[in-house]
């Protein structure tokens, strides 16, 4: 359990692979992102429209990647997980949607459970077991992990996933399926994501967004800024104006 956050607090946890965000909500225009967005309203139902026009008041739906959409949530505060493609997650949670009838899903099963948990301080970790369980990579491999840690480690280097397979004395087919296995996510995403908390951790620790994308490993702050809006559908710059506080979880 957390310190309950005032209503109009904003938070973001990030993962190697998924990530959350708590406060108010951001009023986008019609957007989409390149990862998968369950959207729960908080402190009362939203209405979620699409480019056809179809508008539908919603406690909760899941939007799939590239999926043009709108929410309207008032003043009340939102919660945001966004989740890669590539994540053992993905599946675990269209399932359990209880309305998948359209492409936007609707109604997780654990709906109650999470508002109440909100309302009460939950923490990033009960948040994740509530949201996923013990679905899990189901594999923990030590070779694997200690390849993870190398990536966190400098995650500007450009290591392949053949040298990487190397260094822990595995064929790079038979590391790329133990990482995914283990990773919950592909080697290149895991690669990307890492940047990503690097970037936020960095940020975090009073850098500026410049310097810190580039010392993760981004091309340039263009390459991280459009990154970040292809992922999130906003720009880092419009959510770290809002002072939204930036939790790392390794």
């Amino acid at each position: 359990m957390t310190a309950l956050l005032p209503d109009t607090a904003r938070t973001v946890w990030l993962w190697a692979g998924h990530a959350a965000y708590l406060g108010p909500s951001f009023h986008l225009d019609m957007h989409s992102t390149s990862v998968h967005c369950l959207a729960l309203g908080v402190d009362a139902p939203f209405i979620v429209t699409t480019p056809d026009l179809v508008a539908r008041q919603q406690r909760s739906v899941l939007i799939p990647p590239r999926t043009r959409h709108r929410i309207d949530a008032g003043a009340g505060r939102m919660l945001f997980v966004y989740v890669d493609p590539r994540s053992v997650h993905t599946e675990h949670l269209r399932a359990a949607m209880r309305d998948r009838s359209t492409v936007i899903a609707s109604t997780h099963r654990a709906e109650d459970e999470l508002l109440t948990a909100l309302r009460h301080g939950v923490g990033p970790e009960q948040l994740d077991r509530i949201l996923f369980g013990d679905n899990g990579s189901g594999a923990d491999d030590d070779r694997i992990r200690h390849a993870m840690e190398m990536i966190l480690a400098d995650p500007a280097a450009e290591l392949g996933a053949d040298q990487l397979a190397a260094a822990v004395d595995l064929s790079t087919s038979r590391f790329l399926h133990l990482f995914t296995a283990t990773a919950g996510t592909s080697f290149r995403r895991y690669r990307l994501w890492s940047r990503m908390l690097s970037v936020a951790a960095a940020v975090a620790d009073g850098s500026d967004l410049t310097t810190a994308a580039i010392r993760a490993g981004f091309a340039s702050p263009s390459h991280f800024s459009d990154t970040f809006h292809a992922m999130f559908g906003l720009t880092a710059t419009s959510l770290l104006s809002q002072g939204t506080t930036i939790v790392v979880r390794r």
